[in-house]
């Protein structure tokens, strides 16, 4: 899998999972935030997130500080994807 098809699929992952229908794959940015400023996601969303990554990509996030470097963009997290891949 390529890192700009990857980056697409965590788009429409993110959007499908939290339910954000006011928003579209184009509007995020990759290397803006996803926390704070950024989309504006909480610990909520976080949560939903990890969820949904471990079923589709068979990651696992081990800990809040690894979670916090996966989920701090959209490249972030395709990098952290690729690399679990890679082991």
């Amino acid at each position: 899998m390529d890192r700009e098809s990857l980056k697409s699929e965590l788009k429409h992952l993110i959007i499908e999972t939290l339910h954000l229908e006011e928003i579209q794959a184009s509007d995020i940015e990759d290397s803006a935030p996803l926390f704070g400023e950024g989309l504006g996601l909480d610990s909520i969303d976080a949560l939903e997130l990890v969820v949904a990554l471990e079923k589709s990509y068979n990651v696992i996030i081990e800990d809040e500080e690894v979670g916090k470097k996966a989920f701090a963009s959209i490249d972030a997290l395709a990098d952290f994807v690729l690399g679990k891949k890679a082991n």
